[in-house]
């Protein structure tokens, strides 16, 4: 079994638990482990899915830039692409109650359903522990992890850094591009881009 190579967990949180870097993940660095309730009540702990590759995926259906990708059946696309090639996606959502985007876990099984996504599980983190521990700026934004637990790509979903549903066309998925490029054994090419979207509601 490969053995992972995990940045120290500390408990910060009630129903998660994740490392707090000074800055966001480096790319090779070792990924932040984490633990939180899925929209079902599932606990869901990173370090379970050793061996297998992991994207994150950063939420807010009420940001136009989210919607732009869900919408359109992009994002929903390129969760079933990544899965379907054995990937686990992780959609998680920093929303703080009150603000805009935060949902319980009844209402995300609500968004789920409506929006045929696909993620592997959908994380409730409205303490903002998981998504300040990788200093998660914007809804969406993307991390992958590879199977040895370390940071692959972190950044945005595509190259069109706008909410027109228009520029999806032609635009360079990064986190399709990256993946291709993994299961090839190659490096990633484009290992860090600059997300862009709505700023995630973390509590003050």
């Amino acid at each position: 079994m490969t053995k992972w190579s995990w940045a120290a967990a500390a408990a910060v949180a009630v129903g998660a638990t994740v490392a707090a870097p000074a800055a966001e993940p480096e790319i090779g660095a070792a990924a932040t482990n984490f633990r939180a309730y899925d929209m079902n009540g599932e606990v869901v702990e990173l370090r379970d899915f050793r061996g297998k590759t992991v994207v994150l995926e950063w939420n807010n259906p009420g940001c136009p830039f989210v919607q732009k990708h869900y919408n359109s059946g992009n994002m929903q696309r390129t969760q079933r692409a990544a899965t379907q090639q054995g990937a686990v996606w992780l959609t998680i959502n920093s929303g703080a109650p009150g603000l805009q985007g935060h949902m319980n876990g009844e209402q995300a099984q609500a968004f789920v359903e409506g929006a045929n996504a696909a993620p592997t599980h959908y994380l409730l983190d409205p303490n903002g522990v998981i998504g300040r521990g990788y200093d998660a700026r914007t809804t969406p934004q993307m991390v992958i992890i590879d199977g040895e637990g370390r940071v692959r790509y972190n950044g945005a979903i595509d190259d069109k850094p706008t909410s027109n549903v228009a520029d999806i066309e032609g635009a360079r998925n990064h986190v399709v591009e990256a993946l291709s490029e993994m299961r090839e054994g190659r490096p990633v090419s484009i290992a860090e881009t600059r997300p862009y979207g709505c700023s995630v509601k973390y509590a003050s």
